[in-house]
């Protein structure tokens, strides 16, 4: 007879850890996770780079710009550049000779309006928060994950023929952040305080 009442015993509290086990996991699912993403047909900073690779000084159009998605009207990553907006950024002083500038820098200067350019920005990162369900619930501990990647890209063209490109970025982000407050959800409380008290 006691053999029989360890054994329930001890299925009892086989399937209460399987419960809370079962309850983590669940629990953990509940964390919120962000997904921010530059809609665009590049899923990874190689691809953006290969697309920038592509194209060849002095040769490259603005029609096959278009063609391969990097088309300002439709590529929200895309933005349009005046000579104005080019010769502010490149922010050129008396500490740099005009020779010493790139050659296609130098043709977009000498060329004014007739240069243009496109500003390629694009980014998709992910913030997921992971962790003890009930520690980030009551606001005692948030610890979040964050990985994706972020591309950045300068095209400069002269009569609608590219004369120079040059892109950058982060091809890889990773990061792990940790938010820790002892008061839990009194925390916001007593920043709020001064409120009241006036």
């Amino acid at each position: 007879m006691s053999g029989t009442t360890s054994l329930r015993q001890r299925l009892s509290r086989a399937g209460a850890v399987t419960l809370v086990l079962g309850l983590l996991g669940a629990c953990q699912a509940l964390l919120p996770e962000m997904n921010t993403k530059t809609q665009v047909p590049w899923e990874t900073f190689e691809a953006a780079r290969d697309v920038i690779e592509r194209i060849k000084v002095n040769e490259t159009r603005r029609e096959q710009l278009t063609i391969d998605g990097l088309d300002p009207y439709t590529n929200p990553a895309v933005t349009l550049l005046t000579y104005t907006d080019i010769v502010q950024r490149f922010a050129i002083g008396s500490a740099v000779r005009p020779e010493e500038l790139d050659r296609g820098i130098r043709a977009c200067l000498a060329a004014g309006k007739r240069c243009t350019g496109y500003a390629i920005a694009a980014r998709n990162n992910k913030r997921e928060r992971v962790g003890n369900f009930w520690l980030d619930s009551l606001n005692f501990r948030q610890e979040t994950d964050v990985s994706g990647w972020t591309f950045n890209a300068l095209i400069i063209m002269v009569d609608d023929i590219v004369v120079f490109t040059v892109f950058g970025g982060q091809p890889k982000i990773l990061e792990h952040e940790v938010m820790r407050n002892p008061l839990g959800p009194l925390q916001s409380w007593g920043e709020r305080a001064p409120a009241f008290i006036r």
